[in-house]
Formats: C-alpha cells, structure tokens, sequence
C-alpha cells in the first residue's frame, strides 16, 4: 500500500508565494506519475499539475490556470513531490490534494489515480 502525506499548505498574500510536499511512503515507483489536484467551496477537483517519470524520462503537465506560476518537482532522495506556487491569486484558494498512479502517462482525470493523499489547505487573501 501507497500512503500520501501533503504538507506546506497555509495563508498568502495575493502575489505572494508557497510550497506543497507530498510524502510518499510505502513502495518505490519505478515508473510513476505523481499529481496536484484541487477542490475550491463548491466546485468540483481540477487538475492543477504533473509529473512523470520513468528511468531517465521526466515530464511535466500544467493546468492552463496555473502555467508559468506553478512548478512541481521532485526529491528522488526524500521520495517526494513539490509544488512551488508563486503569484499566487484569491482563485488558487482550494483544498489542494496529492495523487500517484504507476503510470508514466500523465492525465488530469482523478478516475486515472490509484492513490491519495488527504489534502492541505491553501487560501489566498486579496
């Protein structure tokens, strides 16, 4: 079993900046895809970000909403995923939730993770 653990989550100023990790714990992926999802007050979970992996292969996927303000990495080391969120914006305020799949393929549909982390909080004030 996979078990996910986000941290980073808290207040910001519009225009300002954070960083998400996401844990994993429980199994090394030999090829995988880890993402960043979120779920604002009454809308449904969207797609935020991605990335895929795969011995030497790396690829990225962005939401069109957060592209060239959002960058997702990742710690081979601390078998981790970051999020660095910067310009933030009030609309990036949402639950923000970390997913894997054992996939290299990158999708935005939340049917196509297996595994699930239990959310952070992030809210942006104007």
């Amino acid at each position: 079993q996979v078990a996910l653990v986000e941290s980073g989550g808290g207040l910001a100023q519009a225009g300002g900046s954070l960083r998400l990790s996401c844990a994993a714990s429980g199994r090394t992926f030999r090829s995988c895809t880890m993402g960043w999802f979120r779920q604002a007050p009454g809308k449904e979970r969207e797609f935020v970000a991605a990335i895929s992996w795969s011995g030497n292969r790396i690829y990225y996927a962005y939401a069109d909403s957060v592209k060239g303000r959002f960058a997702i990495s990742r710690d081979n080391a601390e078998n981790t995923m970051n999020l660095q969120m910067n310009s933030l914006k009030p609309e990036d305020t949402a639950v923000y939730y970390c997913a894997a799949r054992e996939l290299f393929t990158a999708t935005p549909r939340e049917s196509g993770y297996d595994y699930w982390g239990q959310g952070t909080q992030v809210t942006v004030s104007s």
